[in-house]
């Protein structure tokens, strides 16, 4: 596997973490899942957290987990171009 297919599918990765975080944030998980909703918190919501200083409110509807996916495939468009270019 190429380093640009291994960037890729990290940042894959990440941004169904990131789904599913917000996913779970609609609902009360109790239990089990909520010990999952609390990992996948410390994992998504410090990059998040960027875009929610960011004024991406419409109504009720937080648009910063948009955003932040949204940069996320920026990012790996760029990186995995320039990793396959380079041959990496």
């Amino acid at each position: 596997m190429s380093l640009a297919a291994l960037v890729s599918r990290l940042i894959d990765f990440y941004v169904l973490l990131i789904f599913i975080y917000i996913i779970m944030s609609w609902f009360r998980p109790t239990g089990f899942l909520y010990d999952i909703y609390r990992v996948l918190a410390q994992v998504c919501e410090p990059y998040i957290g960027i875009f929610r200083r960011l004024p991406l409110q419409v109504g009720m509807l937080d648009l910063s987990p948009m955003a932040a996916i949204f940069v996320l495939y920026l990012i790996q468009r760029v990186l995995v171009r320039i990793l396959w270019t380079a041959g990496l």
